[in-house]
């Protein structure tokens, strides 16, 4: 799974660049805010809003202080550390790559929340990605997996469609924002079996 994820990534990111250095692919980019823009519903506008307040960084370190915190109380000592790691490290990335690239955003008017920073990757779809991979990789061997693998794809496509809607980040912002996370988390993945495995 990690591999493929990986190579996921990887296809992903370079999709990504070569929309943000072509420009027809860029203003392919805008058009597709400004296509979505054309179908909005104030019931949508709602969901949309709220995944909004709740993708953010505050929520995500709340929520996994939470899990890990339980990870603890069940004494999984080593998954704990790996989600912190997983989400601090994405963290980390999102801002950093967000000031080195320092894209803008789509024009304001198209805009229905605030937003801060510039535009690519878009951090709300990279931290989705990351809570995704994380949980994909942690539950493994849980009796539901399947069911887990489901909710944390329509979670993380959820964060990253309702970007666009919003009108704050290009369909390529939140591409990167995947695969930016599916290399990263599955890389940090390969180190901690190893780790796991050595400590034994």
């Amino acid at each position: 799974m990690h591999y493929l994820l990986l190579f996921v990534g990887i296809l992903f990111l370079i999709f990504s660049v070569f929309i943000l250095n072509i420009p027809a692919l860029n203003e392919l980019d805008l058009q597709a805010v400004e296509w979505m823009s054309l179908y909005r519903t104030e019931f949508w506008n709602q969901i949309t809003q709220s995944l909004s307040l709740i993708g953010g960084m505050p929520f995500v370190l709340f929520l996994s202080t939470l899990w890990c915190i339980a990870l603890l109380w069940y004494k999984k000592y080593t998954n704990a550390i790996f989600i912190c790691i997983g989400i601090i490290g994405g963290i980390l990335l999102a801002w950093l790559l967000k000031f080195t690239i320092a894209r803008p955003r789509p024009p304001e008017s198209l805009h229905l929340v605030e937003s801060f920073g510039s535009s690519f990757p878009s951090a709300h779809s990279l931290y989705a990605a990351c809570l995704a991979c994380l949980a994909i990789y942690i539950h493994r061997q849980h009796s539901r997996y399947t069911l887990i693998v489901i909710g944390a794809v329509v979670w993380m496509l959820m964060m990253g469609i309702s970007r666009v809607y919003l009108g704050v980040h290009f369909p390529s912002d939140v591409i990167s924002g995947w695969s930016i996370s599916f290399i990263w988390i599955s890389l940090w993945y390969m180190v901690w079996i190893r780790y796991c495995a050595a400590h034994k």
